[in-house]
């Protein structure tokens, strides 16, 4: 760390290398889209990579690379920058088609990674979340599978312990009711009653939808007992292993 604060550059690149899937895998589940991800991943690395000379305790090194991060998904979201696509891809469905068929990261992380049931479920359920919930997830998921500490979530977030996990504990109440609504919508037979209610649904996950379809699941005799046997997902998320970054990506990093 030292050298490469000094500018050493072998050992800036591989700082970079050490913690491009960290950062990856932050982004990427907060973006959901495969070239924003690139861009925003390296535009971290460049910001981290300048400021290095000034950063005090080497030992803050990956809290301090985490916020930048979530600053920088931030500034990407910010309604006054203009991009050639949407921040979001669920801000625009329409923009989905025109993307790389690769680049959605839910699909990555379910071709890379052999996931039991569940694992699938909450996988899967993280496209029903609104964006600024997708942040906070980036950071917890990391954080239940032992890669980050609390105290660097909040830093990241700018939160205080405290409101991190109320935080937290809402962002799981929203995530369990994604994952019924991902049970329900998978089940066979269907419920005739649920095709009825997402019958003008344009098949695109929102959170709005994810109310509507939870309340349905709620309600309803037939598919109340979606909510049975929804394991803690803090539980299945421990060990979770690490989506490698991309080829480019890599490329990047190495040249």
């Amino acid at each position: 760390m030292t050298a490469a604060r000094d500018g050493d550059q072998r050992a800036r690149d591989e700082l970079v290398t050490a913690y491009l899937p960290l950062v990856y895998n932050i982004v990427g589940r907060a973006l959901n889209r495969h070239a924003d991800v690139d861009d925003v991943v390296q535009e971290t690395f460049i910001r981290a990579l300048d400021g290095l000379p000034g950063l005090r305790d080497p030992d803050s090194f990956r809290s301090w690379l985490v916020t930048i991060a979530v600053n920088e998904i931030r500034r990407l979201r910010r309604p006054d920058q203009h991009h050639a696509h949407p921040a979001d891809p669920l801000d625009d469905p329409h923009t989905l088609d025109a993307a790389d068929p690769g680049a959605d990261f839910v699909d990555l992380t379910l071709v890379h990674l052999d996931l039991a049931d569940q694992r699938r479920e909450t996988v899967e359920a993280t496209r029903w979340l609104e964006p600024d919930d997708r942040t906070l997830l980036s950071l917890w998921w990391l954080e239940a599978a032992g890669r980050l500490t609390r105290t660097e979530v909040a830093t990241a977030l700018e939160l205080s312990p405290q409101h991190t996990a109320v935080r937290v504990q809402r962002l799981k109440a929203q995530l369990d009711a994604a994952r019924v609504v991902v049970r329900a919508l998978a089940a066979v037979p269907p419920c005739d009653r649920l095709r009825q209610t997402v019958g003008v649904w344009d098949g695109v996950p929102s959170a709005l939808w994810r109310k509507r379809i939870a309340r349905h699941a709620r309600e309803c005799v037939r598919c109340t007992g979606h909510w049975s046997g929804l394991a803690p997902a803090e539980g299945l998320l421990a060990g979770f292993a690490l989506l490698p970054p991309t080829t480019a990506l890599t490329l990047w990093a190495t040249t």
